[in-house]
């Protein structure tokens, strides 16, 4: 542990321009090896859950590691040992605020006992790179489904990689391809991908259909909400949120090699009782050469964002899970 803190605390304090540097990446690695020593754990909840839990009078400032790197409290400097102060600060990941307090940039939780970086509360940025509860039952799906022994893995919309990590650990010696159009998630990802010990590379890329090459597996979490301010990273589109998932089903398909498996999971708009995207794919997958296997996870998921008035015709958003397999030769 010392090495890992010797080489970030000799380099230059960081500042935003270094967020995506040689420096900053070896200081959040060194992060994330320092949190698993230290046995750091921490569940992400919903932004409402969130938002609820830090109005309270007595969560206005991190008193705790967590409260500091899951809570995404300010915190005065004396909260975190001298140790883990310099990392953060040497990945450009401490704002410095006006009342003398410090923020972090980022936010660090567990999946399925792996650590990974993602960006802090609220995520309100268009570069925003999110985890939450989604991606839990994303990676339960995805520990499911994965064939033992899968060798090449396609991660598409990856964000924090939850999926593509989760899915390569659990295969077995799998090599990943982590693809999103974000270049912060993709630079947040890799970094989680090295700490998980996967062998990994990444594509910047608008849609499935511009990666190269053939996988056995594909996972992906498309984005499902109806957005107003049309984030990258929550923006479903048309299809009452669903045109994204629909998109990349069709196009990831295309992607598999024969035997391989496209995982998703995703949100729907339940409407007059309809599951408007089980509709459009059955309308829009060919007859033969696929398996589907589609079932929904949880009947009812941010239920408040019905008060909106985009969301009117919709009773309910349900989250589902496909797991679409090539039959064909």
């Amino acid at each position: 542990m010392l090495t890992d803190l010797q080489r970030v605390t000799n380099e230059p304090r960081a500042q935003d321009g270094l967020w995506f540097s040689d420096a900053a990446r070896e200081a959040l690695l060194a992060l994330l090896r320092e949190l698993r020593a230290r046995k750091y754990d921490f569940v992400t909840a919903t932004p409402s859950t969130h938002a609820r839990v830090v109005k309270r009078s007595t969560r206005q400032q991190a008193r705790a590691l967590r409260d500091v790197l899951g809570w995404s409290l300010p915190f005065d400097p004396r909260v975190v040992d001298a140790d883990l102060l310099a990392i953060l600060k040497a990945a450009g990941a401490i704002e410095e605020r006006a009342d003398g307090l410090l923020k972090a940039r980022i936010r660090v939780s567990a999946v399925e006992g792996t650590l990974f970086i993602h960006s802090a509360f609220p995520t309100l940025a268009e570069d925003s790179v999110f985890l939450g509860p989604d991606s839990y039952r994303f990676a339960q799906l995805i520990t499911a489904n994965i064939q033992p022994g899968t060798q090449r893995i396609l991660d598409y919309g990856a964000g924090a990689g939850v999926g593509g990590i989760v899915a390569a650990r659990a295969a077995g010696k799998a090599h990943l391809t982590l693809a999103d159009v974000n270049p912060k998630a993709l630079f947040l990802a890799s970094i989680n991908a090295e700490h998980a010990g996967i062998d990994h590379r990444t594509v910047h890329v608008s849609e499935p259909r511009e990666v190269e090459g053939a996988f056995d597996a594909m996972v992906t979490h498309p984005p499902f909400m109806i957005d107003a301010d049309r984030r990258a990273y929550r923006d479903g589109g048309d299809l009452y949120g669903g045109q994204l998932s629909l998109e990349w089903v069709l196009q990831g398909r295309k992607l598999l090699a024969p035997g391989g498996r496209l995982i998703l999971h995703t949100g729907v708009s339940i409407v007059d009782g309809r599951d408007v995207l089980l509709e459009a794919l059955r309308e829009r997958l060919p007859s033969t050469g696929v398996h589907m296997d589609y079932r929904e996870l949880d009947p009812d998921i941010f239920g408040e964002e019905l008060d909106n008035e985009v969301y009117a015709d919709v009773e309910r958003i349900a989250a589902v899970g496909l797991v679409l397999t090539r039959t064909e030769a």
